[in-house]
């Protein structure tokens, strides 16, 4: 019996290792191809570039007339933290309200918030747009920032945290003085890191990979974010395979190093996330 229990674990972690080498070489072939030649692109020979060039990089980064990675760059990032700070902020609070207020109705609130979780999202991208038009904000970056600026994933994620947290902890805080506001900024938020930090990583991620958004939402080129202004770049430059795996690169390795830094929390705000009514 313990010989079958080690082979079964054996096989299920030689099955992981395989997907996750599947997932990650394409990802591995990218980083490498980006250092490449043209001409070794073109005729490939091996996995690894045998001259490797950073010639890629500079022609994207240094033609900002044509190409204005940079601009890109900063624009998906100030969004992204954005994105991500509002959120972190009006979940927050309404999760905080949802679990530890006595408000009523609170039960149906929350079941219409997460059922607005089985709405896609490309049905609201009409009615979304007519309010930005009316409210004179489209080609703005408010465009993007204020309709996420609440989540429902977010919402039902945070409460179900807040629930685990004793509610001891919170009566001490009133016996002392502290008033609800105070509790929610000095007992929840503190306790509720690896569950901040996962809605955070997971926000940012989604708010930085947003395609539908800026495309709709902006007009100016000088005003796109990077999935949108690659896209326009593959456009000009297709056969410039170099150009556009280093451009694709500048695009994904932020992500990847933020989910790099932050698996860990991750992990461990969804472990400790659980369905508590």
């Amino acid at each position: 019996m313990v010989g079958t229990g080690r082979a079964a674990k054996a096989a299920a972690e030689a099955a992981v290792a395989a997907g996750a080498l599947i997932v990650a070489a394409p990802v591995a072939l990218l980083v490498v191809t980006a250092f490449k030649p043209d001409a070794e692109i073109i005729h490939f020979q091996t996995v690894l570039p045998q001259v490797w060039t950073l010639d890629n990089f500079r022609e994207v980064l240094g033609n900002a007339e044509e190409i204005p990675m940079v601009r890109w760059f900063l624009n998906s990032v100030f969004i992204s933290c954005a994105v991500t700070a509002l959120i972190l902020a009006v979940d927050s609070l309404a999760a905080y309200g949802l679990a530890r207020l006595d408000l009523p109705g609170k039960r149906a609130v929350f079941a219409l918030i997460v059922a607005t979780l089985m709405v896609p999202g490309q049905l609201m991208l009409v009615p979304v747009y007519l309010i930005l038009n009316a409210l004179g904000w489209l080609d703005t970056p408010l465009a993007l920032i204020l309709p996420a600026g609440a989540g429902a994933f977010g919402v039902f994620l945070l409460r179900q945290f807040f629930l685990h947290i004793p509610r001891d902890l919170e009566d001490a805080a009133a016996i002392d003085g502290c008033s609800r506001l105070g509790i929610y900024a000095r007992i929840i938020l503190p306790l509720s890191k690896p569950a901040l930090a996962t809605l955070g990583i997971f926000t940012f991620m989604g708010a930085w990979n947003d395609f539908m958004g800026p495309l709709i939402f902006l007009d100016s080129v000088d005003k796109y974010t990077l999935p949108v202004g690659i896209a326009l770049f593959q456009t000009s430059y297709s056969v410039e395979y170099g150009l556009t795996l280093a451009a694709c690169l500048i695009c994904t390795a932020p992500v990847l190093v933020v989910f790099a830094l932050f698996q860990r929390h991750i992990v461990e705000g969804i472990s400790l996330t659980g369905l508590k009514d």
